[in-house]
């Protein structure tokens, strides 16, 4: 399976240059949030598969326009062609009002919530976050802070993925594209990268 992971920014090979052959080959779409709901629509009108997203910390705007024709799978698995996507958004809480924002026990929650469903579900094969994990290629600042939530579902569950944004590459050259955390292939996707599953 060829997956196509997204975040960020927009990647003008699929926005202001789209060739719809660029788009053939791919089986499913990962956004992990920070994206204009109408480049999410865009894409995926053009392409022959679902397009999966989480919210970014900017993603307020879609409550009001969310993106059509995309699956939201935040606070949920979601199975496509058996592989298991685990959706936890948002990023560390920097503003005590900011939405798709959470404390580190804040998260604990959430995942804590899920665990009847990682249960009957046996765990998952790939964690689709907005942030990273903590001390894993995270930032010092707090908005950047990763979640050590995400550290414990590696451990305990082992997924083969973990795909995140909210680290732009632009931010410095020692920001990793690819990193390893145990068993799991660790994935920043900024702007945009394609790898199989």
């Amino acid at each position: 399976m060829k997956i196509l992971a997204l975040s960020d920014q927009e990647c003008p090979w699929l926005w202001d240059y789209l060739d719809r052959r660029r788009l053939r080959e791919i089986d499913l779409i990962l956004s992990c949030g920070d994206l204009k709901p109408q480049y999410l629509s865009f894409i995926v009108t053009f392409a022959r598969a679902p397009l999966l997203y989480v919210h970014g910390n900017h993603d307020d705007r879609y409550a009001v326009t969310p993106p059509e024709g995309c699956i939201c799978v935040e606070n949920r698995i979601y199975t496509h062609q058996g592989v298991r996507i685990l959706g936890l958004g948002g990023s560390a809480r920097y503003k005590p009002d900011g939405k798709h924002q959470y404390t580190q026990r804040e998260m604990n929650r959430r995942v804590l919530r899920r665990r009847w469903e990682l249960m009957r579900s046996k765990g998952f094969d790939i964690l689709l976050a907005h942030a990273p994990a903590l001390d894993l290629n995270d930032g010092d600042d707090p908005c950047h802070t990763g979640f050590d939530a995400f550290n414990g579902l590696m451990d305990k569950y082992k997924p083969r993925y973990f795909v995140h944004g909210h680290m732009h590459m632009t931010y410095g050259q020692d920001i990793p594209r690819l990193s390893t955390y145990g068993e799991t292939q660790v994935i920043n996707a900024y702007e945009s990268y394609i790898f199989e599953y």
